[in-house]
């Protein structure tokens, strides 16, 4: 993990099948007011999007001083990896959290040779989160635009 002092209070609980309403309380948590600024929250489509992205062998939970405060999966495909999820609660925002496991999954990613491939909802501050990361957005969708970061060797 990278040095800074907040680094060393990151830790991470792997996550198996009968975490999955942990992880919503979390997701909805961390999504709620970025979809009702766009007038999107649904709970029961929340539900079903995230059921339909749950891999718990590719899961962990984000632990700060204790806290769960949020959770990421990370999935290798052939030729890339898709961050399906990075979610960290409102209060544990901005304070370097999200940078810090996103730079340690830049460094696998770039070991590996291969991008990262995510999709963040239109109009929600991960979209700066990620862009200062160094993705580019390759296509849009209605609700979503798609980003990916190539590899530096």
């Amino acid at each position: 993990m990278p040095t800074n002092p907040e680094s060393a209070t990151l830790t991470f609980e792997s996550v198996r099948a009968e975490d999955f309403e942990t992880l919503l309380i979390l997701r909805t948590a961390a999504m709620r007011p970025s979809l009702e600024r766009v007038g999107r929250f649904d709970p029961e489509r929340s539900r079903q999007r995230l059921r339909d992205s749950f891999y718990p062998e590719h899961t962990q939970i984000i632990v700060h001083h204790g806290d769960r405060v949020g959770f990421y999966t990370f999935r290798p495909e052939a030729d890339y990896f898709k961050l399906n999820h990075l979610y960290i609660l409102p209060g544990f925002q901005s304070q370097g959290l999200g940078a810090t496991l996103l730079n340690h999954l830049i460094a696998i990613a770039d070991t590996a040779r291969k991008s990262i491939r995510l999709t963040a909802l239109r109009e929600s501050a991960a979209n700066r989160f990620y862009q200062r990361h160094g993705f580019v957005a390759h296509s849009e969708e209605e609700w979503n635009i798609n980003y990916e970061r190539l590899p530096r060797t």
